[in-house]
């Protein structure tokens, strides 16, 4: 989320192309690809709310998608792609997290199939509203998900990066109930450099023959 429809299509534009840079640089290592493929979902997921804007919120395509990326796919993308790039010592613990993440994204899902998401303009945010079932329940469910398989994964880099998400988000999220401005799009643009860095470091040297 961005405070206004340029804000959001300039910040989408930029993310997508770094992620479109870590996969390109992860293609050789099958396992990192969902990883390196996550900012091109959070790019897109900021392009779609630049329509929102323009739109003026409400209740069409373009806010269902938004919500599609934001809480069903995500809640199950997060977990499963952690799980594929963690070393093996980790998987097992890390079942825990997709376990929740797809208890969390049936949920959702289920809601999203069910009930009707709506959003609305909010000065320099935009607030969305979808009516959720035990909703206490299910943002622990998706936290366990995201921010909890990070944290598991048994990878340090993965896991400073659990912490700044953690740190970052209870940031964004005060601001954003305060309506004060939404700064969840700038978050995203880091995150997703550190994630390009990550893609780059586990890439192995390149050896030249002698001579």
């Amino acid at each position: 989320m961005c405070w206004s429809a340029t804000a959001d299509l300039v910040a989408g534009t930029g993310i997508a192309a770094v992620g479109i840079a870590g996969v390109t640089l992860a293609a050789r290592h099958p396992r990192d690809l969902p990883l390196a493929a996550l900012p091109l979902l959070l790019g897109a997921h900021q392009i779609i709310e630049a329509a929102l804007w323009r739109n003026g919120g409400g209740t069409g395509p373009a806010t269902v998608a938004w919500a599609v990326i934001a809480l069903p796919l995500l809640a199950l993308w997060v977990p499963a792609a952690v799980l594929c790039a963690a070393p093996p010592d980790a998987r097992r613990r890390l079942l825990i997290p997709l376990a929740a993440g797809t208890a969390t994204s049936a949920v959702l899902a289920y809601t999203l199939a069910t009930r009707t998401v709506t959003a609305e303009i909010r000065g320099h945010t935009v607030g969305y509203s979808l009516g959720l079932p035990r909703p206490g329940l299910v943002v622990a469910g998706y936290l366990l998900a995201t921010i909890g398989a990070l944290l598991l994964s048994g990878d340090r880099g993965l896991v400073l990066f659990g912490v700044l998400v953690a740190v970052g988000a209870g940031v964004c999220v005060v601001l954003w109930r305060q309506e004060y401005i939404s700064t969840w799009c700038a978050f995203a643009a880091v995150c997703s450099v550190l994630l390009l860095l990550w893609v780059k470091k586990r890439r192995p040297p390149v050896t030249r023959p002698p001579g």
